[in-house]
């Protein structure tokens, strides 16, 4: 059945015309990929409940099961608190040829029940994680794949011009390479906005940035700023992406009180006022 699957992407991707692709999910990264998909001549159709518009070129469907119908990849991006709905609802609408990607941030063990429920339904999964904010590059944001199919995907991306990498054959090894990642992107976050609160209160946040920016190279105060801006805006989904973290750190056996203030201090930003 692999081989099957394999050979049908892998014919497909010949021609991204002939592709059909699924996305789920049509908030930030959803509606990018989407978009930047079709402008590239892919068929895409797309399901959220809730998008406020669809992007120019996509096909709105009215669920997920119209959506994924004969869909050679479906892209899942509607959060790791909804991945598993999703999955259950695309499950049995899916061809036994095409691959369900979720992209969704989860700890490793979850990423391995959903391989699960879809090698049970006969469909090929592959766990997915973006190794950046993907409004910064758009579709050319990095990704890691794991999972039995990921060979096959991993074509696909490469023809659709998406740099990725295979990282395993296991489905939760790109999603805990990406929390391990985590800890640290989301920890040098926490101390910048730190120390830059600090030093506004005795006039000296423009010094302070530009020490910061000095040590992370030509691109810091472009980094820095993009810290300042988008961490108190997306508080609460770095925090459970945090708390993901945190649990596969367990799981390793290894310490994490930086991850624990981590997420003691993006819950204090979720729940801060506006303003």
């Amino acid at each position: 059945m692999r081989d099957t699957i394999l050979s049908t992407i892998l014919g497909a991707t010949e021609g991204s015309a002939r592709m059909r692709v699924a996305v789920l999910g049509l908030g930030e990264a959803g509606s990018i990929y989407a978009a930047d998909l079709a402008g590239r001549g892919v068929g895409v159709t797309a399901a959220d409940p809730v998008a406020p518009a669809v992007p120019a070129g996509v096909t709105f469907a009215g669920d997920v099961g119209e959506a994924v119908a004969g869909a050679d990849v479906v892209l899942s991006l509607v959060g790791g608190r909804a991945a598993g709905a999703a999955l259950e609802e695309a499950l049995p609408a899916m061809t036994p040829a095409g691959i369900f990607a979720d992209m969704n941030t989860a700890d490793p063990a979850e990423k391995r029940r959903l391989a699960n429920r879809a090698e049970q339904r006969g469909i090929a999964f592959v766990d997915v994680a973006i190794l950046a904010p993907v409004p910064r590059a758009r579709i050319g944001t990095p990704l890691v794949l794991s999972g039995a199919a990921a060979v096959g995907l991993l074509a696909v991306f490469t023809g659709w011009g998406i740099p990725a990498a295979c990282v395993g054959n296991e489905a939760g090894v790109a999603a805990g390479l990406k929390l391990l990642r985590s800890v640290f992107m989301k920890g040098l976050a926490a101390t910048i906005i730190e120390s830059a609160t600090a030093a506004r209160a005795v006039g000296a946040e423009n010094w302070i940035i530009d020490q910061i920016a000095s040590e992370l190279g030509p691109s810091g105060h472009a980094l820095v700023a993009r810290i300042l801006e988008g961490t108190p805006v997306h508080a609460a989904r770095r925090e459970a992406e945090m708390c993901d973290a945190r649990t596969f750190l367990e799981t390793l056996g290894a310490p994490h009180p930086m991850t624990d203030g981590t997420i003691e201090w993006l819950h204090s930003l979720s729940r801060a006022e506006p303003g």
